[in-house]
């Protein structure tokens, strides 16, 4: 199983818009002893109500967001490369339909109430603090809502309250 150590959210090196933007991150949850995840690539990190804090955005059909709403606790696994396949799986395959974690043979740990992947090489566990989903009469900027909600499935909003961040030991 992967070693990791705690850092402090700050201590986070990497740039957000590579990881987020470009190399992705699995979001997962836990509903009823079972975990889920899907891939994303829309978010952020920042500071909000004096916490530090992640936020990102699930479309209403998505499974993951069943477990979302059902758990106060979430995470987000960053991985290395080498994982892009798993990572590209993970956002075109539902887990309604197949064990996307048994497909891949990815690695479910947990802690601080969350599940994530042994095999990621930055973890931050987080506490939701706010859920909502994005109103189109609040877009400001028609071309928007035409052309990333077409069929008006409006992202939710997810904030949560970093509660601890994991880096993998490097061998």
């Amino acid at each position: 199983m992967s070693q990791f150590y705690e850092i402090k959210p700050e201590q986070i090196e990497k740039n957000p818009f590579t990881m987020i933007g470009k190399e992705w991150m699995l979001i997962g949850a836990e509903k009823e002893g079972k975990t889920n995840a899907m891939t994303a690539s829309w978010g952020g990190v920042g500071v909000l109500w004096n916490k530090n804090v992640v936020f990102g955005f699930v479309r209403p059909q998505r499974y993951t967001k069943e477990f979302l709403e059902a758990s106060e606790r979430f995470s987000l696994t960053f991985f290395d490369e080498s994982y892009k396949k798993d990572l590209q799986y993970f956002g075109s395959v539902s887990g309604r339909d197949e064990d996307k974690i048994a497909k891949t043979g990815l690695t479910v740990d947990h802690a601080e109430g969350a599940p994530y992947f042994s095999e990621g090489n930055l973890v931050v566990l987080c506490k939701k603090l706010y859920a909502g989903t994005i109103d189109p009469d609040a877009i400001l900027i028609p071309e928007i809502d035409k052309t990333m909600y077409p069929d008006q499935d409006y992202h939710t909003v997810y904030i949560g309250e970093i509660v601890k961040v994991l880096m993998k030991v490097e061998d």
